[in-house]
């Protein structure tokens, strides 16, 4: 797939009330930021940091050619932070169990520094359940800074406790 300069990855993540309604919610919700081109499949995975005894997280990426209105990388964050409350996300500590967790990994090849925003996404050649669904959907997409594609990323990492899973959206 070839990857346009506006278009967006996004990360979803959940491990509160109902991790595969709150995806699919939020699908929904995004789809109306802009046209989703591509999503990967619903990945349960083991927490990574935060508090003990969380339950696992369903994880997906997705590909999005923002509207007009969202081609602003801030501005797509804000609209994404937006459906994060609406679906019940209390911010009270950092990594703790939650209902919805939505990031800009990368928004075509962008290289941005503010302290709203990092792009890329600072730690997603890191993450497991960030790179498996990234490399069944964008399998050839390239880090800008890293210049590994997330398949290879995440051939040099640990096992991380991500498994495929068979639910739909």
């Amino acid at each position: 797939m070839k990857h346009s300069t506006t278009h967006a990855i996004i990360a979803l993540g959940s491990n509160l009330n109902n991790p595969h309604a709150q995806l699919k919610t939020a699908k929904q919700h995004i789809s109306t930021l802009g046209r989703i081109s591509a999503h990967s499949s619903l990945y349960r995975t083991t927490p990574v940091g935060g508090p003990a005894g969380q339950d696992d997280y369903l994880n997906a990426v997705l590909m999005l050619a923002p509207f007009e209105a969202f081609r602003d990388p801030t501005a797509l964050l804000e609209a994404l932070l937006s459906i994060e409350l609406k679906q019940g996300r209390e911010r009270r500590e950092r990594w703790a169990a939650r209902t919805l967790d939505l990031d800009v990994l990368a928004f075509g090849q962008q290289i941005m520094h503010t302290p709203a925003l990092i792009l890329p996404h600072p730690r997603m050649m890191e993450r497991a359940f960030v790179l498996a669904p990234l490399c069944e959907i964008a399998p050839d997409w390239q880090h800008p800074q890293h210049k590994q594609t997330p398949c290879e990323a995440l051939a040099n990492l640990k096992p991380q406790g991500v498994t495929r899973t068979n639910l739909r959206w």
